[in-house]
């Protein structure tokens, strides 16, 4: 006589784990608080001085031949040492197509600008903070 082996209990236990997996997974991860104001620093190269700015987010802010908007700011949560975040739009006011092109357009970090750096002959952008 064949013995048959119940693979249905096995089947229900791995899928069972599976669900705990995912879920317990998913919690895992560091959430990011979303914020409300982002601190920028601009250089100007010229003059050499240092302004800090607060902008709100979604708003255009209008800094001397720069037109600075702040689309998302966020702080990751589980760090010791927390990421800063921003997605940051720069249109440059003296040029005549200002309303097509964005001198920068793209995420800054804090720890690291560098990695996507504010490119202009007069004035420096780095992020600060957000809250």
């Amino acid at each position: 006589m064949l013995l048959k082996k119940n693979i249905k209990v096995g089947k229900n236990k791995f899928i069972f784990y599976i669900i705990n997996f995912l879920i317990s997974f998913s919690f895992c991860y560091a959430d990011d608080l979303e914020t409300k104001y982002t601190n920028i620093k601009i250089l100007d190269k010229i003059s050499s001085k240092n302004v800090l700015i607060k902008l709100t987010n979604q708003r255009d802010h209008i800094y001397k031949d720069l037109s600075i908007k702040s689309m998302k700011c966020q702080n990751s949560k589980f760090d010791d040492n927390p990421e800063t975040t921003a997605y940051i739009q720069v249109k440059d006011l003296t040029d005549k197509n200002n309303d097509n092109v964005f001198v920068f357009n793209g995420w800054m970090f804090s720890s690291s600008p560098s990695i996507a750096p504010f490119d202009h002959p007069v004035y420096d952008i780095w992020l600060v903070s957000c809250y």
